[in-house]
């Protein structure tokens, strides 16, 4: 019997993702594990280019005889399915990731908060953007030579790759990385290159992805707030140094480790015995480290529209203090142009006369049919509906959508379901939705502080010729008033678009306790959130709110989100991101105890 058999049982297997793709994983359970222990598990993502095989040497460092362990093969390596260095996207590898994280919780009985992930180069960045967006409690992270940027050493190498996938987008990209760029270890580099599973080719179009959802999540580095481990490289080829610690530097972590190692080349793990052996004794204190100390208690995220860096970025943006003399310029002519040429566009003087955050202004984003006075008014109603931030809104619309179709069809079709929409608007994610479901005994509540919302949402209704009683409520979604326990209980609550208007917390809350009193026992939250916004400055000094003011927004990072509603007793079961990370929709589902306030 080998070392590795003496202590763990290797299995392999396989997992679907979202697209029914079946992706494939190898598992290392522990042999003298207790059964009345709680399980914890190491999550390893290789690097670009390699497959799990190559990680079982960490498994035998790193997961001593008491840790559960998992690696998968990306899709498109190893024994995964795929053209080689190949997916959709880089945020498909994202998903998958996700997806595996689920697999594994509900497969093995591991819960996330027992869960450490130890991530290579590419690994580390699919890891890195999971955590900013699906903001999953895991006890930590170790990031090696993450690659938030690739040394493409030919200049202009992204803009030439940009044009040739215009025209070409199965252009593939062969690495010009030979093996003794990658390590000292001489055997290391022999075993890389006469391995038959590491393809030497990625994708042009997932390589330019993940540039730009790197530079993303390095820019919004503060929404992360998990123990983040980084080893980075000191003779790195690959990736560039200075983005890992912009990165590092950036992140909410209350423990947050930076270590540079010596004369070390980019494959960290593989490196010579004594880079290796510094890595491995760094890790495995970190690891230590993070499985000992007790994760945050829910409620020290009550505070963080006051007392965090989203706060604090807020503050400057509320004193004008962000952005260059330059920009600020440049946001004053386009304001001016807003109130001059903007109004030939319809959605523009939507904006103007309701406020660009209004549901009325939402609601002719969601029909996306450009209008407006004469051809110009039509090409700027145009450019303006084709806005990176409204675009993620219409992803938002079909997510939410997608969302409460599959909380509906979760129930038995026999049983009445009662829907409330806490700030509804026009109602048309709702009403659309529910006319797919005439069969079903459906009842909904409307409600909206705005009655001309109201009055459309009525007109909405009756033009969709549903059949169902619906109910519309003139209310403050943020009054207590608003939520008589005699009226309920529902179950499903739907809140969008809403929470992402207000900073404050304490609004929030006051809002989750009315709804705790009319949700029933295991029904749904379906809640959308918005982590960052690239535009933010841009439409504090452009645009107004529904209130008449400057709109100004404090992107609240998803972990605080999940924290809100987890407050309430109700936890996250599923999320889906919109374009570019903006958006969120998240079902959560009321539990008879509430969760923890910390492990």
């Amino acid at each position: 019997m080998s070392k590795q058999e003496n202590k763990w049982k290797h299995k392999e297997s396989s997992f679907e993702s979202l697209d029914q793709t079946r992706i494939f994983f190898r598992m290392w359970e522990p042999v003298n594990h207790s059964l009345t222990d709680s399980k914890r598990a190491l999550i390893f993502l290789h690097r670009g280019h390699e497959h799990s095989g190559r990680i079982e040497p960490l498994v035998e460092q790193l997961a001593y005889e008491q840790y559960w362990a998992f690696a998968w093969d990306a899709r498109g390596h190893g024994h995964s399915p795929g053209e080689r260095g190949d997916a959709s996207s880089f945020y498909t590898l994202v998903q998958d990731f996700e997806c595996f994280i689920r697999h594994i919780e509900k497969t093995y009985a591991i819960p996330a908060e027992n869960m450490l992930i130890v991530a290579n180069s590419v690994g580390a960045v699919i890891a890195a953007t999971w955590l900013h967006d699906y903001a999953t409690r895991v006890r930590g992270v170790v990031m090696a030579a993450a690659a938030f940027s690739i040394n493409l050493y030919v200049p202009l190498a992204k803009p030439a790759l940009r044009l040739t996938t215009s025209f070409k987008p199965e252009l593939f990209v062969k690495s010009y990385i030979r093996p003794l760029m990658l390590t000292h270890s001489e055997e290391q580099a022999q075993a890389y290159q006469a391995d038959p599973l590491i393809t030497k080719n990625i994708s042009a179009r997932v390589l330019l992805d993940l540039a730009d959802t790197a530079q993303r999540v390095v820019n919004d580095a503060q929404a992360i707030d998990t123990p983040i481990l980084m080893l980075v490289a000191d003779k790195d080829y690959v990736v560039k140094q200075a983005p890992q610690k912009a990165f590092f530097d950036g992140l909410s972590s209350s423990l947050k480790r930076y270590v540079l190692i010596e004369n070390c080349h980019h494959a960290i793990f593989y490196e010579s015995e004594l880079q290796l052996q510094q890595a491995f004794k760094i890790c495995k204190a970190f690891i230590d480290e993070c499985f000992t100390r007790q994760l945050p208690a829910i409620s020290s995220y009550h505070e963080a529209d006051t007392k965090s860096k989203s706060a604090l970025n807020y503050q400057a943006l509320q004193k004008g203090s962000l952005g260059s003399p330059f920009c600020n310029m440049f946001y004053g002519l386009q304001k001016f142009m807003l109130g001059t040429l903007g109004r030939l566009s319809d959605g523009m003087r939507i904006g103007l006369k309701h406020g660009f955050d209004s549901g009325a202004s939402l609601d002719y984003v969601y029909r996306n049919q450009a209008g407006g006075r004469m051809l110009i008014g039509k090409a700027i109603d145009r450019s303006y509906l084709d806005a990176i931030g409204w675009r993620g809104i219409r992803q938002r619309k079909a997510q939410l959508q997608k969302a409460l179709s599959q909380t509906i069809s979760s129930y038995p079709p026999d049983q009445t379901l009662r829907i409330l929409d806490i700030a509804a608007g026009s109602g048309r994610y709702v009403l659309e939705t529910v006319k797919r479901f005439q069969d079903r005994p459906i009842e909904i509540t409307l409600r909206d502080f705005d009655k001309h919302n109201l009055e459309q949402a009525q007109l909405l209704a009756t033009h969709l010729a549903l059949n169902n009683h619906i109910e519309y409520q003139c209310r403050d979604a943020f009054s207590p008033e608003s939520y008589p326990m005699n009226e309920g209980p529902f179950d499903i609550v739907i809140i969008s678009g809403l929470y992402e208007l207000f900073s404050d917390n304490t609004l929030i809350l006051r809002s989750l306790q009315g709804i705790a009193q009319q949700i029933k026992k295991e029904g749904y939250i379906i809640y959308t959130g918005q982590p960052w916004h690239p535009q933010l400055v841009m439409i504090a000094k452009t645009l107004k709110n529904h209130q008449g003011k400057p709109w100004q927004m404090r992107p609240r990072p998803q972990a605080e989100m999940d924290a809100l509603v987890a407050t309430i007793a109700c936890k996250k079961i599923s999320s889906e991101i919109a374009i570019a990370g903006i958006f969120t929709v998240s079902v959560a589902q009321y539990q008879e105890v509430k969760p923890a306030l910390s492990d």
